[in-house]
């Protein structure tokens, strides 16, 4: 068998091909939710027939599969060439309901994306140099709500999914996450090497094993359709290019950069590798070319998903080919349906089960990284607490900031940006030149 070469960047690390792809096929479980919900919310509020928001899902798959291999394999000046992948976002969605419920259609939210996408890649050059202010006492807050804005996300899909679901919240439902976090907990306790990084995978057949047994889930559905579907271009009509829709999708955008810049930072604080100015500008070019090429494909915005994060966390499997494996799954998904449709089927519950534990060792690597934050005679404390909290609002209060403008609830209702940017901004004001500025100027009040 091929030996496991060693190399000087954890990321670059190489695996036999068989585990490589088996470790990449994780990756795809463990986001496999997340990736078609944006596409089925869209294309329901679109009035989209079945058939068509079934295109829409493949196209998701398609275009994060090309997209997590950009960024994870990288091509000159664009990929960050570390362990990220890519999806849909989530940050969009509510923004591009509302331009598909104002009559605009699906056309207008393309045109939308392309532009703001266009105009995103313009300005990563800034996002690339605002890297030296992300100490470990922003990027410890930062990582830590990624970890803790996930787990409403779990607990949904331990609960079924689906809250229209008349088994919503069930006994049974939440007995099947149960089981499947049990298995990843008793794998990664009892297990030795291979096992314990097939932990996740492992868990997910036995839970879904166990969910067929129950009546939970039922893949009479896989063999009906088509096999395979090329993708096709511009399904919905060409792109329309309405300047009110731009400017809502540039805030989105700007959200988008600032989630990536932060899943950059923590998958390489989780890997142990240095994640400089140019890794983040590459990064954040990846990020919005695939996003401008998205609808291109029929989808949408594209950013990192932290749940695969907590996965690099979890198994220790630091590779970026290994994400790359699970890029290629994603592209094959994305053009054989009836894969596709397997994946589909694995009850929601399962992920729920494993996704406690994946989001939960993200939230875990914030702490540890906070647990280096010097705390004395300093306001490291202030800036920790203060970010936290923001972060949690909306949380655990989603409709705070309801009665705001919209450009506050773009930039606030995400947790994750909302720690990100109160954190950079109490970081410069406690602890950078505004400090110093003030300290010359009681100096010289003094003499």
């Amino acid at each position: 068998m091929k030996r496991e070469s060693a190399c000087a960047r954890p990321e670059d690390q190489r695996y036999p091909a068989v585990k490589t792809f088996a470790w990449g096929l994780q990756h795809v479980l463990t986001m496999y939710g997340g990736i078609i919900a944006p596409p089925l919310i869209i294309g329901s509020a679109a009035g989209l027939s079945g058939e068509d928001i079934g295109l829409l899902v493949t196209a998701a798959l398609f275009i994060s599969g090309l997209s997590t291999l950009l960024q994870s394999f990288g091509l000159p000046f664009f990929g960050s060439k570390l362990p990220l992948v890519q999806g849909v976002s989530f940050a969009g969605v509510a923004t591009m309901v509302t331009i598909v419920s104002g009559g605009g259609g699906l056309p207008v939210v393309f045109g939308a994306v392309i532009a703001s996408s266009l105009l995103g890649l313009l300005i990563t050059p800034f996002f690339a140099h605002i890297i030296r202010f992300f100490p470990p006492v922003v990027t410890g807050c930062v990582i830590t709500v990624i970890g803790l804005s996930l787990m409403p996300v779990a607990a949904r899909w331990a609960m079924g999914g689906n809250a229209k679901a008349p088994d919503w919240g069930a006994p049974s439902n939440i007995g099947l996450a149960a089981l499947t976090l049990g298995v990843i907990l008793l794998l990664n306790r009892l297990g030795r090497g291979g096992v314990t990084r097939i932990a996740v995978l492992a868990a997910m057949v036995i839970g879904t094993l166990a969910g067929v047994a129950a009546g939970k889930a039922d893949f009479s559905a896989v063999f009906q359709g088509d096999w395979l579907a090329m993708p096709t271009l511009f399904a919905f009509g060409m792109p329309v290019f309405d300047s009110a829709a731009i400017l809502s999708m540039f805030l989105i955008v700007l959200v988008l950069l600032t989630e990536t810049t932060a899943g950059l930072m923590a998958v390489g604080e989780i890997v142990g590798t240095d994640v400089n100015g140019r890794r983040i500008a590459n990064g954040l070019r990846a990020d919005m070319l695939t996003s401008a090429l998205a609808p291109v494909f029929n989808s949408f915005p594209q950013s990192a998903f932290a749940q695969n994060i907590g996965l690099v966390a979890l198994t220790g499997i630091k590779s970026r080919f290994v994400v790359s494996a699970g890029g290629v799954i994603l592209l094959v998904l994305g053009l054989l349906p009836v894969l596709g449709r397997v994946v589909a089927a694995i009850p929601m519950p399962v992920l729920g089960g494993a996704g406690v534990v994946l989001f939960g060792s993200v939230a875990a690597s914030g702490i540890r990284t906070l647990s280096k934050v010097d705390y004395k005679e300093n306001m490291n404390l202030v800036v920790v607490a203060t970010s936290l909290a923001f972060g949690m609002i909306p949380i655990v209060m989603p409709a705070f900031y309801d009665q705001f403008p919209g450009w506050v609830r773009t930039l606030f209702h995400s947790g994750i940006s909302a720690t990100c940017l109160v954190a950079f901004v109490l970081n410069i004001l406690f602890n950078g030149k505004f400090v110093a500025l003030a300290a010359r100027g009681r100096a010289k009040t003094v003499s």
